[in-house]
């Protein structure tokens, strides 16, 4: 038997971007070809959509990691990398999407409705796309981005019409069985159902589906018994039935202190979805009083006594047997009204549509802030200046020129230097922390000498190997500070 999975923490993982291609066009006669390296792919989304044939989560907990595929580099010759392949989830139709802070970041209602829970990498930009005026045949190609990594939590609520809420051992996973074609574990001890059971039930033209919770008791709304971890099954349900056991031989225990008892859980439930609140609190819903078991003849006139004083609440009575099935024809036709009737007062809203903001023009899309654990340090925060910084070749000259010039021509070396940055400043961008040489002519067009080179770096500071060799020989003692070597 498949067990049922309606809450799970799923590890996403999108695929990586592949690196942009660095190549120079080679053929005989034409030593200057031009550049012709292509773009790396991008890396592939992890996608959740809603399938009608899945109904659990069991999937997930059994395997909670989800990778997309990786972007392909870029290769010479103009030749793009290929894109990583998108990896498609299927979930059940009422999944919610929960961010690891809690955020709900979507709610998956309606067969193929879609969310990207991690978007790919982007793949680099090869050289042939960074030529310029002043880079003919840049020597440096850009790198792919990572994709999204996060962990998110998949919660799922049952989108059934009518929710049956009970004490345990009521009968309400009875009621589903002779309802539907449903085969819920029936025994005669409580808890018996410990997972929620969907029924589709066929009532002339109208067909609606039962949802049988696990049984409720006192405190349910605080956690106790199964009460939370199914409480949120019904926040959707358009009919709430109330299937209470006229021959309970509990002691304290009637079908009218049992109703009672549920309502003030019902009522101090609290959907969390926004979208959950606004159908309305549970204890406004359509209500309907099953009494069941009345194929026991004291159950049979206790059900007599009591279906007045429901009936005086404006709330409809149905006195039913589920082993002799008494009572079930007009009470599978007043659900149906019910339900039609709630359907009518509560149309489906149209799927939300996707709006794209796009970002004004002239928005710098950066800051400059001091550092807070670094003395003189500063911390540039932006997307566009972090995404720069993840895509450099760090050991490439060149590629950190014209890092160099993006950044400028974005408004970071002006910022910093109102801030008041001194040379040699370290300036940390996202994972990355250089010393700033303001000296640089960053945002200029240079003439540059070779690939992979940029003039502009070379520092007349720097120490040379003969250099290198002097001090070492002076810490060995072989020769004095002052003296000088070949």
């Amino acid at each position: 038997m498949s067990k049922f999975i309606d809450r799970v923490v799923l590890h996403v993982r999108a695929g990586k971007g592949g690196h942009g291609c660095a190549s120079v066009h080679r053929e005989k006669y034409k030593p200057l070809g031009g550049p012709d390296g292509g773009n790396g792919g991008h890396g592939g989304n992890v996608v959740l959509e809603v399938d009608p044939n899945v109904h659990t989560l069991l999937d997930f907990h059994f395997h909670p990691h989800a990778k997309g595929g990786n972007g392909k580099p870029g290769e010479g010759g103009n030749r793009d990398g290929k894109q990583g392949a998108d990896l498609l989830l299927q979930v059940p139709d009422g999944t919610v999407v929960i961010g690891s802070d809690g955020e709900v970041l979507a709610d998956l209602v309606g067969v193929g409705t879609t969310y990207v829970a991690a978007r790919g990498g982007r793949g680099g930009l090869g050289n042939a796309a960074l030529a310029s005026k002043a880079r003919k045949a840049p020597g440096f190609a850009l790198l792919g981005e990572d994709g999204e990594e996060r962990d998110v939590v998949l919660e799922l609520k049952s989108v059934a019409d009518v929710g049956l809420v009970g004490f345990p051992s009521a009968g309400k996973s009875s009621l589903v069985s002779v309802l539907s074609a449903a085969k819920p574990k029936v025994a005669d001890y409580p808890f018996t159902t410990l997972v929620p059971n969907l029924g589709v039930v066929s009532s002339g033209d109208t067909t609606f589906t039962v949802a049988d919770v696990p049984g409720l008791i006192p405190g349910a709304s605080e956690g106790r018994g199964l009460g939370l971890e199914f409480l949120r099954h019904l926040e959707r349900c358009a009919v709430l039935a109330h299937v209470v056991d006229c021959a309970t031989l509990e002691p304290g225990r009637d079908p009218v202190s049992d109703v009672d008892a549920l309502e003030a859980e019902l009522a101090a439930y609290k959907p969390a979805l926004k979208a959950d609140a606004e159908l309305g609190d549970l204890a406004d819903r359509p209500r309907v009083v099953i009494l069941n078991k009345a194929d026991i003849p004291d159950a049979a006139e206790l059900a007599e006594m009591v279906g007045a004083e429901f009936s005086e609440r404006g709330w409809p009575v149905y006195t039913i047997s589920t082993v002799s099935r008494e009572g079930l024809r007009p009470l599978t036709f007043a659900l149906a009204e019910m339900v039609l009737e709630y359907r009518a007062a509560h149309p489906k809203a149209a799927p939300p549509r996707q709006v794209i903001r796009p970002v004004a023009a002239g928005e710098s899309g950066f800051s400059v802030e001091r550092d807070g654990e670094i003395e003189g340090g500063f911390i540039v925060r932006g997307e566009r200046p972090e995404r720069w910084v993840r895509q450099t070749q760090f050991d490439n000259d060149e590629a950190v020129g014209y890092l160099a010039d993006r950044l400028a021509r974005l408004g970071v070396e002006e910022k910093l230097e109102k801030l008041g940055a001194e040379p040699g400043a370290p300036v940390t961008i996202g994972d990355v922390t250089f010393e700033w040489e303001p000296q640089v002519s960053a945002g200029v067009d240079m003439v540059m000498t070779g690939r992979g080179t940029d003039p502009r770096l070379d520092q007349s500071d720097r120490i040379s190997a003969a250099e290198r060799k002097h001090a070492s020989r002076v810490r060995r003692g072989l020769v004095s500070e002052d003296e000088i070597t070949e």
